[in-house]
C-alpha cells in the first residue's frame, strides 16, 4: 500500500480503538479497509469520489476472491464483515455514509426540500422537543411522498382537503381513533407550514377534522406486582454486562415510574451518593425532581457502573453494549425482551410505560395523594394523574354497591 493508504488505515485503527471497539473487530475492519483502498487504487478512484455502487461492486469482487481462495462460497451474510470496515473508513473520511441518493424525479426533490425547511421550522421557530419533531417529520415525509406518488405532481400548489381525506382513509385501515387524532394534529402542523411558506394558497389546516376523544376514554395498561417481581427476578439472574444494565433500568422503571427518555438522559453526575439522592429531568414537562436514592436502585446502579458499564467518556449512565460506546437511543426493545424472557404477557403496552402505569396504580392503592404521585411522575398538574385512577379497578369493585333485585 502507499503511504497515504497506510496513514488512512492507521487513522481508522486509532478511531476505532478510541471508540472502544473490540481489538478483533478493529483488526478485521482495518484489514478490509486496506483491501478496499487497494481495490480503489487499481481503478484510480479516490475516497471522496466513491459512490454506493462501487462499494457493492467491491463486495461482489471480495466474494469471488473468497471462492477462489477457499474453493467454496462464503456464508450468506459474510459480505457484512468487509462492508462494516469499509463503511467505518468512509464515515471517518466523508463524515456521513452512505450519502443521500439523488432524487429520482422532480416530485421527490420537492419533498426533500419541504422536509428540510419543515425540520428547521419545527426546531428554530417552534422549538419542539426531539421526540415531537421525529413524529411530525415522519408523518410529513410519509404524507408528502404519498401525495407525489398519487398525483405525479412536482409541487404542492393543488393540495386540497380531498387529498387529505383520501390519505386519512388509507391510514384509517390500520389505526385506532387515538392514533388517527395524532395523525390529524401532525397534518395540521404540516398544512400550516405549507400555507405559511406560500406552497399552498388555501389554508386547509382548520378543515382537518380529527376523531373526538373523550376525557379519560382509554384505560392505560399496567403490569401487576407479580409480573414486575417475575421480570426483576429473571433479569437479576443474568450477571453479564447486558444483564446488569437491563436490571438497573428495570429497577428505575418500577421504583420511580420514570419515562424512557428520562432514563436515557440520566447522567453520572445526577447521582449524589453522599446525599443519597437522584436528580431527574422530566423529558415531557421540563420539570426537575430530586428524589431519594432507594437502596435497591443505588445497589443496581452501582453494580452496573462497576461491573457492566463500558469504559467511555460519555456521561450518560446507560451505554450501548457494543462499540461504538454511546448513550442508548431506545430502551423499548430491552424492556420487551426482558418481559418475554420472564414469560410475562401484558394485556396492553409492552414497553417502559407499562411500569410507569404500574407505579402510579400501586401508590393510588396505598392511598398516596394525587399531588405526591404527580410530583414523583413529573406531572405539572394533578389533572395529569387522573387517567391512572381508572387502573385501580379492583379498589372500585370493593366499594361497589349491589344492585337490588327487582320486585314484581
Amino acid at each position: 500500500m502507499s503511504h497515504i493508504q497506510n496513514a488512512l488505515v492507521a487513522q481508522l485503527r486509532e478511531v476505532l480503538t478510541r471508540q472502544r471497539f473490540n481489538p478483533v473487530l478493529v483488526h478485521s475492519y482495518c484489514c478490509n479497509a486496506a483491501h478496499f483502498l487497494e481495490y480503489l487504487a487499481r481503478r484510480k478512484v479516490t475516497l471522496d469520489k466513491v459512490v454506493p455502487s462501487q462499494v457493492s461492486n467491491y463486495l461482489r469482487y471480495a466474494v469471488r476472491q473468497f471462492c477462489r481462495r477457499r474453493g467454496r462460497p462464503p456464508a450468506d451474510q459474510w459480505h457484512s464483515i468487509p462492508r462494516a470496515g469499509i463503511h467505518a473508513l468512509l464515515r471517518m473520511v466523508r463524515g456521513k455514509w452512505p450519502p443521500e441518493s439523488p432524487p429520482a424525479n422532480a416530485g421527490e426533490a420537492a419533498c426533500r426540500t419541504v422536509c428540510r425547511e419543515y425540520d428547521g421550522y419545527l426546531r428554530d421557530e417552534r422549538g419542539l422537543a426531539e421526540a415531537s419533531i421525529d413524529a411530525l417529520m415522519w408523518e410529513g415525509r410519509h404524507f408528502l411522498s404519498w401525495y407525489v406518488e398519487r398525483t405525479g405532481a412536482a409541487h404542492f400548489g393543488n393540495l386540497s382537503i380531498k387529498d387529505i381525506d383520501a390519505y386519512f382513509e388509507m391510514r384509517a385501515r390500520h389505526l385506532r381513533r387515538r392514533s388517527l387524532k395524532d395523525v390529524a394534529e401532525r397534518l395540521r402542523s404540516l398544512a400550516r407550514f405549507l400555507y405559511r411558506s406560500g406552497r399552498i394558497g388555501d389554508d386547509v389546516a382548520p378543515r382537518i377534522i380529527s376523531p373526538i376523544m373523550y376525557a379519560y376514554e382509554a384505560i392505560p395498561s399496567a403490569l401487576t406486582e407479580d409480573q414486575i417481581a417475575s421480570v426483576l427476578k429473571n433479569t437479576r439472574k443474568d450477571r453479564s454486562p447486558l444483564g446488569l444494565r437491563d436490571y438497573a433500568i428495570l429497577v428505575l422503571l418500577s421504583t420511580y415510574g420514570m419515562r424512557s427518555g428520562e432514563i436515557k438522559r440520566l447522567r453520572i453526575e445526577d447521582i449524589d451518593w453522599r446525599a443519597g439522592t437522584l436528580h431527574i429531568r422530566h423529558s415531557k414537562t421540563g420539570v426537575q425532581s430530586t428524589l431519594p436514592l432507594v437502596p435497591v436502585v443505588g445497589n443496581a446502579l452501582l453494580d452496573y457502573l462497576r461491573r457492566g458499564r463500558p469504559k467511555t467518556e460519555v456521561r450518560e449512565i446507560f451505554i450501548r453494549a457494543r462499540a461504538p460506546y454511546r448513550s442508548m437511543a431506545y430502551i423499548y426493545s430491552e424492556t420487551r425482551r426482558r418481559l418475554e424472557a420472564a414469560g410475562v404477557t401484558p394485556l396492553g403496552k409492552w414497553g417502559p410505560h407499562a411500569f410507569r402505569h404500574a407505579r402510579a396504580v400501586s401508590m393510588l392503592r396505598a392511598s398516596v395523594s394525587r399531588k405526591v404521585i404527580g410530583d414523583l411522575l413529573g406531572h405539572r398538574s394533578e389533572e395529569a394523574t387522573l387517567p391512572y385512577l381508572k387502573l385501580a379497578t379492583k379498589d372500585l369493585r370493593a366499594i361497589g354497591l349491589e344492585i337490588p333485585e327487582a320486585r314484581p
